[in-house]
């Protein structure tokens, strides 16, 4: 079983940049693909982003396509969420997810383990 830890969330204006980061630990992350997904206040829970376990592929959702950028460091049990030209519609707890999936989900319910997230504020 692996334990997931997210940082990097904070406050930022609009146009700012963060990078979050989602510490792996008890397992390699180099078994799972990865994904991040997002919970604003009153919505449910959605995709944001996930890449397959070498690194080669990468998925976003049509909101975030050219503004975020999703990367992993498997020597580093690491993975990265680069944000980029944010929107205070990007605000929200942003969670990363581990999937024992051979294929590459957008669909939270295939991700089996979950770290406790970290919030992203954007003020306008």
């Amino acid at each position: 079983q692996v334990q997931l830890v997210e940082s990097g969330g904070g406050l930022v204006q609009a146009g700012g940049s963060l990078r979050l980061a989602c510490a792996a630990s008890g397992r390699s992350l180099s078994t799972y693909n990865m994904g991040w997904f997002r919970q604003a206040p009153g919505k449910d829970r959605e995709f944001v982003a996930a890449i397959t376990r070498s690194g080669g592929s990468t998925y976003y959702s049509d909101d975030v396509k050219g503004r975020f950028t999703i990367s992993r460091d498997n020597a580093k049990n690491t993975v990265y969420l680069q944000l980029n030209s944010l929107k205070p519609e990007d605000t929200a707890v942003y969670y990363c997810a581990a999937s024992v999936s051979w294929a590459i989900s957008t669909d939270w319910g295939t991700y089996a383990y979950w770290g406790q997230g970290t919030q992203v504020t954007v003020s306008s």
